[in-house]
């Protein structure tokens, strides 16, 4: 992943890497965690580990990712960054050529396309328990509701109205939750439990008028 200059200055490191060669070893031990991952899973990561798989000395890792906790807030945060970044793309490419027919499944699909493209890094989900993790999973979940509100509003489905009703907060902590069991099974579970979003979140979302009539 290619960090801007935001990505370097909020990823939850003990120091932020200022120089060049530092961003290059943190961007490595960061790559060698993701493949870690995919090959052995959360248990086979350590700063030695990661050290090791990047190349780098542990010494030099030490300064900006101390321990196995530091390696998984790091991850977890550009995990959530991917996130939020293609949930943007899906609002701009919603508002620039709005779905015809029913918006649900645009909406199912759209959210679905997210986290399918991030299937190597869900298993971080519950790896590590740390306040400062949780923390951030909170903000994350925040932020995503809003997003997913603002797609709602790209394709023409009312979320909250006067009476203050959560409705894309509730609707994003439903999906989320029914996404991760969904990618964490094989298939056909997988693609029936989106199905059941899917109708789960047609009645939700809809008006009162259209759901009795879907």
């Amino acid at each position: 992943m290619v960090f801007d200059q935001n990505a370097w200055e909020h990823l939850p490191l003990r120091r932020v890497p200022r120089q060049a060669r530092s961003r290059e070893k943190v961007a490595k031990a960061l790559a060698a965690a993701d493949r870690i991952v995919r090959d052995q899973g959360p248990d086979g990561l350590s700063l030695p580990q990661v050290a090791a798989r990047a190349g780098v000395s542990v010494g030099a890792l030490y300064q900006y990712l101390p321990d196995r906790d530091a390696i998984v807030e790091a991850m977890v945060w550009r995990y959530h960054a991917r996130l939020e970044a293609l949930l943007d793309k899906a609002i701009g490419a919603a508002r620039r050529n709005p779905p015809g027919g029913d918006p649900i499944p645009f909406i199912i699909d759209s959210v679905a396309k997210i986290y399918r493209e991030e299937e190597s890094a869900r298993c971080l989900r519950g790896s590590a328990d740390t306040a400062a993790l949780a923390v951030q999973r909170r903000a994350h979940k925040e932020r995503m509701a809003a997003k997913l509100a603002a797609l709602l509003e790209a394709v023409g489905v009312p979320t909250d109205d006067q009476s203050g009703r959560p409705v894309a907060q509730v609707a994003f902590a439903a999906a989320d939750a029914v996404l991760h069991e969904a990618f964490a099974r094989p298939e056909p579970v997988r693609s029936a439990l989106l199905a059941e979003l899917g109708l789960l979140m047609g009645r939700y979302l809809r008006p009162p008028s259209a759901a009795a009539s879907a």
